[in-house]
């Protein structure tokens, strides 16, 4: 990107601003400084303890207990990572971590490989989907109950260790062992990416890490070569992460000189507006980003500055309003505070962050339950717009403020084919155990598939997958309730279908098949079909295009 671009200079501004910072605990490190009265008062306490308690006490762990809970008093994103969890922590966000580079999940006290990662150093040594982890090595996991988190611990490590696994292959007599230099495994970002329909892109993006912004630049080129003519961004169920890949890929839609974000903290000398620098190479192509309750930080930049430019349709629920700025600051022992020092805000001047109450961390985190409760997760009418909080886009649009992305088209959650039999089998996870049992007993005919239409040519017809299945939970202890199987019959053959596929193609191929249910996903399709997501969005259509819009006061 050309240096001169108003974008690009922003660039470092945008890295400063990402997690938190620790003004507060320059009262516990005040050293020979002048001290206020406060951190007099802190440190004379905390001789008394030392000196005068009844019991002897670790004064560090004391401190290190009390941390947490001073910050989440400020506010509920502040937060503290102790050095140990810093390494970890970080990997998510930026884009990689050490490991052997396998998914797996942990299905009756087994490790089941569910996907290899490609050029990993487990498939470098032979690592195969269907294999079972029976040994880590000098731990023999036989018949042992072991977590998922007990299981990174095992596998993940620093680039260039050795960790040795003995597995169970199916087609092997006898275990196989495999020596493993652990290397750099990328946390994928992009879960899917393929064409909808022969002129639809679909992509699902699931964090904001460092890697993002390449990954999803790379899967709408590609879309676009295989001719995509509008795009499906969805950001569902995304928590965010850094702003920064927010920002360019906002950028790649929208033309020079549009606002993409704004922050606002106390000194007004550090508020920021971040622009457009007019080299996206998809600022004419017709857009719908998918959002829900759980879409939320750098997902909310995203949508809030797509919606009040008017450059594309937001359809779903409204956000979880997650838009506190933090900045991270690493203290003497390594460890890492994230203090909030500023708001974000979207282009006509919401606030995404939704209110809140200093020390009510509860209530804050039950918030979406709450929805839950009134109902507005499943009527447009139950959502309470604050009307003394409006703003317009760029087109004059009426949007409202107090947290998060409200959708242009608000779509419902489904819950058709929900039944208590669905309910069972699901937390029993027979539907994923099921699943991974049938990929592994049909691997090597399944493995010949190169799409998703080949690999459900090859699976037994609904009824049979079915009626299979439902004998499979009987004998793990769900007896067969064939009233209630028949509401939740469409939705278990489907579920089933697209977890054979992520175990047998990858994620992309499950999203494929998860999608051809999918209400929201049809709502924007609709849209795109209607023409009512072209450049500027025609608001004036959408008014009165569907009894589940946000209807709002003129």
């Amino acid at each position: 990107m050309n240096s001169n671009n108003p974008l690009t200079k922003w660039l470092p501004f945008i890295g400063a601003l990402l997690i938190t910072g620790g003004i507060l605990l320059g009262y516990f490190i005040a050293g020979n400084r002048s001290q206020t009265p406060f951190q007099q008062k802190l440190n004379r306490l905390y001789d008394i303890i030392e000196n005068d308690y009844v019991d002897e006490i670790d004064l560090d762990s004391l401190l290190e207990s009390q941390i947490p809970s001073l910050l989440k008093s400020l506010d509920p994103h502040s937060s503290y990572i102790p050095a140990a969890d810093l390494e970890e922590v970080n990997g998510e966000l930026e884009g990689s971590f050490g490991g052997i580079g396998i998914q797996f999940q942990v299905m009756n006290d087994t490790i089941c490989v569910v996907e290899v990662i490609t050029g990993g150093p487990a498939e470098k040594v032979g690592v195969m989907a269907g294999d079972r982890i029976i040994a880590v090595d000098t731990i023999n996991l036989i018949n042992r109950h072991i977590s998922d988190e007990d299981v990174r611990s095992m596998l993940r490590g620093e680039k260039g260790t050795h960790v040795t696994i003995k597995v169970k292959r199916n087609n092997a007599a006898k275990p196989l062992m495999f020596d493993i230099t652990r290397g750099d495994i990328p946390m994928i970002s992009v879960d899917a990416s393929y064409m909808i329909d022969p002129k639809t892109g679909y992509v699902k993006v699931n964090r904001f890490s460092r890697t993002t912004f390449g990954e999803f630049l790379q899967a709408i080129s590609q879309l676009r070569y295989l001719g995509a003519e509008s795009l499906i961004i969805d950001l569902r169920g995304n928590g965010g992460g850094y702003m920064e890949p927010a920002v360019l890929m906002a950028n790649e839609f929208l033309p020079a000189y549009s606002k993409i974000v704004m922050t606002k903290g106390r000194d007004a000398d550090d508020n920021s507006t971040i622009l457009s620098d007019g080299t996206g190479a998809f600022t004419d192509m017709p857009l719908v980003v998918l959002v829900d309750e759980f879409t939320a930080s750098s997902s909310e930049i995203f949508s809030g500055a797509i919606q009040d430019n008017d450059r594309g349709l937001i359809v779903g629920r409204r956000t979880f309003g997650k838009g506190l700025v933090q900045r991270p600051i690493m203290l003497p022992d390594s460890s890492e505070v994230r203090l909030t020092v500023q708001r974000y805000y979207t282009p006509s001047g919401r606030c995404i962050q939704k209110n809140f109450q200093r020390g009510k961390a509860d209530e804050y985190d039950d918030e979406i339950i709450e929805r839950y409760n009134r109902g507005e997760i499943f009527n447009a009418d139950s959502i309470n717009l604050n009307t003394a909080e409006i703003f317009h886009t760029m087109n004059g649009r009426t949007v409202y403020g107090s947290g998060g992305i409200m959708p242009d088209v608000f779509v419902p959650s489904d819950t058709t084919g929900y039944s208590s039999y669905y309910v069972n089998v699901s937390n029993a996870g027979l539907l994923q155990k099921y699943a991974y049992e049938l990929a592994d007993l049909n691997r090597d005919e399944f493995s010949k598939a190169k799409t998703v239409d080949e690999l459900l040519k090859m699976l037994p017809s609904d009824a049979t997958l079915l009626q299979s299945f439902v004998s499979y939970a009987a004998q793990k202890g769900v007896p067969a309730r064939w009233h209630y199987i028949n509401i939740s019959a469409g939705l278990i053959v489907n579920y089933l279908k697209a977890l054979i596929a992520r175990d047998t193609l990858g994620f992309s191929a499950s999203y494929e098949i998860y999608n051809s249910r999918d209400k929201v996903v049809e709502q924007a399709m609709k849209l795109l079909s209607d023409g009512q997501a072209e450049i500027p969005v025609r608001y004036e259509r959408l008014k009165n295009n569907d009894s589940q819009e946000i209807k709002e006061d003129e």
